[in-house]
């Protein structure tokens, strides 16, 4: 079962931040933050292989953090691509500042802050709301948050809340540990009528139960581990974020329940950068680039989790699309387009409806038959396979799609493009023979590679997932394939981390996630083989000796889903895009309308040549030139008297100010090698 959008809906949001010092306000990939720092904490718990682990540096030096055992792009594959990521990281080169954020991984102290943080939030609740209802309250990435049963809070509860916390960590109160039995804490739940913590009590199935009390003045159902006491927290490190509504157990039929979520670190220093970085993701939010650049949209008339492509969005698409086509195609590929919708029987063979019912839609009547909306690629591409024999001499054989599929999706769990209804995933199916699996394996991520580098992706973290507990398939099978994925990355190059038992029951798989501009990581690829799927649609090809066999098939994509992709690339650029993928690569600007002609002559000349140019006027030039900057066109081209005389624009960059004078010829040219090349104008 090939679930890569769900998979990929999460990112690491703490992993790193990249702030740029003001001399390198003109680079070309990512615009200048507002501070001369930048902040890294590691990956989460399963690739503790970056290396990036530390305190905070105070120094204004480089702190030394080290990538050595992060996956990054080959040497090769680096130098074949002119992708701007290198002439970023030249103008950057000795202005960065590193501060290494810690992670609940690296620092069990921080863990333990955060978890008593939790209580201690808790417990300040329940002396300002004392009908409040407690519920659960874990640590979690960047800090903690805690469910209460009780009336809607305010930004202003939030406040007073904060500051009972600091009355509560202030007071030093010691953090204790209590076993009790089961009937014990039973009793003691009655008492305090806290209905939830029976339900919890009832879900904890060893014994002793185990309590944590703040002083003698609150306590918790609690496995720990906590630091020894509240004036262990740095109450000017930690802070109260926000509040938002959860379902009790994530059940939509259970009560809504009030989340607050706060942040705790070590000291203030990392706090003042978590903040920072916080605040330059908000910037970066594609929600609101989206809106203000006009790219793309969520029409609640429609639907929620419904994308709507507006025509700017619609061009970086086909460009993204073309892209994957042609390379596909140059890497022996064949293309495919499928039905959105199948026979309800296509999904119970593939096991779609017996284990991924949940995630589809309803099953939809016409002339007696169910007809289902597709929520999976694979059981079409099967399909297109079984539609004639095959010989051991047909293999390898490589098919991809670009195509759409639907999910169900809570409407609270909709985020912009990062969690929808609808999507399009960049499917592709290998079918092979088990000694060719390695290659094709390699294939891939050479192929993967190749792809996100030209997109400016150069870091990744990569995990090798091996077979679980339960599995289809022999040993020997599993054995063979895991074997063929380790030694394709070994092939490859690249550092990756082994999460043992955490493959698909059908297969082990690669992930790979990409590292953004702020140092974040998202799920996009993934490399599954599959042993359920050929056995469930009985796929077959004959060998040598003319006996049937059933083929290998590995599942795979590189972007994941476009429409989550593309949120990536607004946010990595900060919609900020490179001119090769920007909607509009020039704006043609009159000083008046006196030379309006001119402008659409040369408009003209740019579009019949394949630059995406476009003609503004109406305003006074220094308002044009506004405008076309905060819509982050990366190139002007002011016409003035002189230059419709000499038959020249002068051109004006976003990243390099003034460029001057060239003809329309040469600067069509410089256009044109300069998207092919991936490199500035």
């Amino acid at each position: 079962m090939f679930a890569v959008h769900r998979m990929a809906a999460s990112h690491t949001l703490s992993s790193s931040v990249l702030l740029s010092s003001p001399s390198s306000s003109r680079a070309p990939l990512i615009p200048a933050l507002s501070a001369a720092k930048r902040l890294v904490s590691p990956v989460p718990r399963r690739f503790p292989a970056s290396g990036l682990v530390g305190s905070g540096a105070r120094s204004k030096k480089w702190s030394g953090v080290s990538w050595a055992r992060c996956a990054v792009a080959t040497e090769s594959a680096r130098s074949a691509s002119t992708s701007q990521t290198e002439s970023l990281e030249e103008t950057q080169k000795g202005e960065e500042e590193r501060i290494v954020l810690p992670t609940n991984e690296s620092s069990d102290g921080l863990l333990r802050i955060r978890h008593t943080c939790a209580h201690v939030m808790a417990m300040a609740v329940q002396k300002l709301f004392p009908d409040a209802k407690v519920t659960i309250g874990p640590w979690i990435d960047n800090g903690f948050y805690y469910d209460f049963d009780m009336e809607p809070l305010t930004d202003r509860d939030l406040k007073r809340i904060k500051k009972e916390m600091d009355c509560i960590i202030g007071k030093n109160l010691p953090l204790l540990r209590e076993e009790v039995s089961r009937d014990e804490a039973q009793r003691r739940i009655t008492e305090m009528k806290e209905t939830y913590k029976m339900e919890i009590l009832e879900s904890i199935e060893e014994e002793p139960i185990t309590i944590y009390h703040i002083g003698n003045e609150w306590w918790d159902l609690c496995a720990g581990p906590h630091v020894e006491s509240t004036g262990k927290i740095n109450r000017k490190a930690v802070e109260l974020e926000s509040v938002a509504g959860a379902y009790w157990r994530g059940d939509e039929k259970r009560p809504m329940l009030q989340r607050i979520y706060g942040t705790a670190w070590e000291n203030e220093e990392q706090l003042k950068a978590y903040l920072h970085f916080k605040e330059e993701a908000k910037r970066r939010d594609h929600r609101r680039i989206g809106q203000d650049l006009d790219l793309f949209s969520i029409q609640e008339e429609a639907g929620g989790g419904l994308v709507f492509w507006h025509p700017k969005g619609a061009i970086v698409r086909h460009i993204i699309e073309d892209s994957w086509k042609r390379i596909h195609m140059e890497h022996g590929y064949d293309l495919l387009y499928t039905p959105h919708v199948a026979r309800a029987h296509l999904w119970k063979t593939s096991g779609h409806l017996d284990f991924y019912k949940e995630n589809m839609y309803d099953q939809m009547n016409i002339e007696d038959d169910l007809y289902q909306l597709r929520p999976m690629n694979c059981p079409y591409h099967i399909l297109v396979y079984k539609r004639k024999r095959h010989s051991y001499r047909d293999f390898p054989i490589r098919v991809a799609e670009l195509g759409t599929v639907y999910r169900y999706e809570l409407s609270g769990s909709l985020h912009g493009l990062f969690r929808v209804r609808g999507f399009t995933q960049d499917d592709a199916h290998i079918f092979c023979l088990e000694d060719q699996i390695r290659g094709e394996i390699r294939g891939v991520l050479d192929l993967t590679e190749r792809i996100l580098l030209q997109f400016g992706f150069s870091k990744y973290e990569v995990n090798l997932s091996t077979r679980p507990e339960k599995a289809v398939g022999d040993d020997d099978i599993w054995d063979k394939a895991t074997t063929a994925l380790r030694e394709a990355l070994d092939d490859k190059g690249w550092s990756y981390q082994i999460d043992e038992g955490g493959g698909a029951f059908y297969g082990p798989k690669i992930d790979l996630k990409i590292e953004d501009a702020l140092g974040r990581k998202w799920q996009c690829s993934t490399i599954q083989v599959d042993f359920n799927l050929p056995q469930r649609f009985d796929i077959t090809y004959v060998d040598s000796n003319s006996e049937k066999k059933r083929p290998i098939m590995i599942h795979r994509a590189v972007l994941g889903s476009l429409e989550r992709f593309f949120g990536v690339l607004i946010e990595h650029y900060a919609g900020d895009f490179p001119l090769w993928l920007s909607p509009i690569q020039a704006r043609i600007l009159p000083v008046t309308d006196n030379q309006l002609e001119f402008c659409n002559e040369v408009t003209r000349k740019l579009k019949e040549n394949g630059v995406r140019a476009e003609v503004c006027h109406g305003e006074r030039l220094p308002k044009l030139i506004r405008n076309a900057e905060k819509q982050k066109i990366p190139l002007m081209a002011v016409v003035g008297p002189k230059e419709v005389e000499t038959g020249t624009v002068t051109v004006r960059s976003r990243f390099g100010g003034e460029l001057g004078s060239i003809t329309i010829d040469d600067f069509i040219y410089r256009i044109t090698k300069a998207s092919e090349n991936r490199t500035l104008f």
